[in-house]
């Protein structure tokens, strides 16, 4: 299985560049105080540390915002997922315990200021392309399937779209739940953040090895010069 990013999506975003870290064996069915209580000293540090900002001016969400300009999508209508997070959490709204997979992956999100998801690992390579005919979505709750727009960047598994607008909105068939033991996460950011999407990186394996007693099978990074990862 391999984890890649398509090479014309470097023409429209040349410094993308996405952390992974693939576990399996975990189990997700059980309560995990630890994990929540990790997420919930996060959600505090962000919220005191965003007072007095507007979120979508934050040097860690404008990068995102350009990018999604760049890809031709207006992100005050279709907000970066990370800028959504934050926004929910400056307002003091925090976050919702989903799952102890879910909920680690939300709290290295709020932590560093990065998009990261939770996907149960595929048979199917996990691609960052954009979408063709063909390609199909369904938000979660729905029941309907509908296809992205032409063209537009997604993270897919075969014609399942993962996530619509590179990081915008999640499938339900890419969603992570209890019964999930096999996870994909990765972690959206670019070249001249790679310090922080490294260090995001290394502290989720050792956050897996901590609370769920499991090392990744996989870490690693996905670039212009390395577009694709084994594992």
């Amino acid at each position: 299985m391999r984890f890649l990013i398509a090479p014309e999506v470097f023409e429209r975003l040349p410094e993308l560049y996405i952390g992974a870290v693939v576990v399996k064996g975990v189990d997700n069915t059980r309560e995990n105080p630890e994990i929540e209580a990790f997420l919930e000293e996060n959600v505090a540090a962000l919220h005191a540390a965003l007072a007095g900002m507007k979120v979508k001016e934050h040097p860690m969400i404008l990068p995102f915002r350009a990018a999604f300009n760049q890809l031709g999508v207006n992100p005050n209508k279709f907000m970066p997922s990370i800028e959504a997070l934050a926004a929910r959490i400056e307002k003091g709204k925090g976050m919702p315990h989903i799952n102890p997979a879910v909920d680690l992956g939300n709290a290295i999100s709020l932590k560093y200021l990065l998009p990261m998801g939770a996907h149960p690992l595929s048979a199917l390579d996990e691609e960052v392309r954009f979408a063709r005919e063909g390609d199909v979505f369904r938000a979660i709750g729905a029941t309907e399937e509908e296809p992205p727009d032409a063209g537009e960047l997604i993270y897919a598994n075969g014609n399942i779209v993962g996530t619509r607008r590179w990081i915008w909105r999640q499938s339900e068939q890419s969603k992570v739940d209890p019964d999930t033991r096999d996870i994909f996460f990765p972690i959206d950011g670019f070249t001249f953040l790679r310090d922080k999407v490294d260090t995001a990186v290394a502290e989720l394996a050792e956050r897996c090895v901590e609370f769920f007693g499991v090392a990744p099978v996989a870490t690693g990074v996905v670039h212009k010069e390395h577009p694709t990862l084994t594992y």
